[in-house]
């Protein structure tokens, strides 16, 4: 039986050597919290031990990030310093891997004016929006990776103590990145040989669209580009370097073609968006549009994140999961998008990933958009899968090819 140190090293090595692909002679850079800032300096320990040239650590503090929202404007949250931008650039040319490190307060703005939220999310994806394709297109090497918390484990452990709620909730992140295994890598590498199968498999199918219905009330038609490419849970770099941008990662995930979405599509987790909790929402779809929607909870939120520009009210990603996973038999809601979206099948809001046709990163926006590849501020995650979930796929010559049954792929 591993320690919590044992693992909680492996874990570190892990997302330095597989998930970064750390080579001798990289520059690395890590966007981390004052709270997770101890496992921040393991994963720097494994980077250099690696043969890592450079690593760049970025702190923020979530309470300070608090404080902003509460006493600054509007406008002053409109604005997004001229360095900022510069950083990302520099770090984008000089083909800096991006290392981000997730464990926030899932509810960390709750109760801020949603107006300040959506200018402050609007300002800084129009500023950073040109150098979103170092990670979108895979010209670099980046991977986001979690880290227990107070704020965090508390929300997913409200009965247990702060202290025992962080040790619970490293025990379930362990669990779901398959850090109990004896050799967690190798355990890696052959779940990442099981994920590309299915890829082949969807790319080798090559539909034209896929059709989702469930009895919660889902009944969804979603086109799919001509050239679409399924992609499992690694991917390389401009240098033809591997990485894992995910970990952990139970998706194979490609684009929708965005003008042909039509149907309802109900979420089945929450989401946790701009610092609030948005539940029990669902979409009406029209011509790839979204034309209604509800939520129960965070419904104003919704609201502002669909308005946050052109292409933020059509999908971007299409990704499916097995409803027997890691993540969802662990019985735990993580309030976390990383966790929750590879418990289950999922779509993204917003921009799609270059990636996902055929020679679609050297590809303009101009020739992205006729394929029907969506482009936005935007990107966020949301989850549809459910234990009856059915996807067929259909062709085009109109054969239907059964995908997912009771929750899992058919094939």
């Amino acid at each position: 039986m591993k320690t919590f140190e044992e693992k909680l090293n492996d874990y570190a090595k892990l997302i330095s050597e597989v998930g970064i692909g750390c080579q001798k002679g990289n520059k690395i850079m890590i966007r981390t919290s004052t709270e997770t800032i101890e496992f921040a300096r393991l994963i720097v320990k494994n980077l250099y031990e690696l043969g890592a040239e450079k690593v760049v650590v970025d702190i923020s503090d979530e309470s300070i990030i608090r404080m902003n929202f509460e006493n600054e404007s509007k406008e002053s949250l409109s604005e997004v310093p001229d360095y900022i931008v510069q950083k990302a650039k520099y770090a984008g040319e000089e083909g800096y891997g991006r290392i981000s490190i997730t464990g926030g307060n899932p509810e960390l703005l709750k109760g801020i004016d949603s107006e300040k939220i959506e200018a402050s999310n609007r300002a800084f994806g129009l500023a950073l929006k040109d150098t979103m394709k170092y990670t979108m297109n895979d010209i670099v090497s980046w991977c986001v990776a979690g880290a227990s918390t107070k704020a965090w484990a508390k929300k997913v452990f409200p009965d247990l103590d702060e202290e025992e709620a962080v040790r619970k909730l490293w025990e379930k992140i362990f669990f779901v990145t398959r850090m109990d295994e004896d050799d967690p890598v190798q355990k890696w590498r052959d779940h990442l040989d099981t994920m590309a199968k299915h890829a082949d498999w969807l790319n080798e199918m090559q539909f034209d669209r896929l059709i989702y219905k469930s009895s919660n009330g889902t009944n969804l038609t979603v086109g799919l580009p001509k050239g679409h490419k399924f992609i499992a849970g690694d991917s390389k770099n401009a240098k033809g370097q591997t990485f894992i941008a995910n970990i952990p990662t139970e998706e194979v995930f490609s684009c929708p073609d965005c003008r042909r979405i039509d149907g309802k599509l109900v979420a089945t987790k929450p989401l946790s968006y701009g610092g609030n909790i948005i539940d029990n929402f669902s979409f009406e779809f029209k011509d790839g549009k979204v034309v209604s929607f509800k939520a129960e909870v965070g419904e104003e939120v919704l609201k502002d994140m669909l308005n946050q520009g052109e292409g933020a009210n059509t999908l971007g990603e299409i990704a499916l999961v097995p409803y027997d996973s890691p993540i969802n038999n662990s019985k735990v809601l993580f309030y976390n998008t990383l966790f929750d979206e590879n418990a289950s099948c999922h779509f993204a809001f917003g921009k799609a990933y270059p990636t996902c046709v055929e020679n679609g990163e050297n590809m303009s926006n101009e020739e992205l958009k006729e394929l029907g590849v969506n482009d936005s501020l935007i990107h966020v995650d949301f989850m549809v899968g459910a234990r009856d979930l059915e996807i067929v796929g259909v062709k085009e010559d109109g054969e239907e090819v059964k995908v997912f049954e009771n929750g899992n792929f058919a094939i």
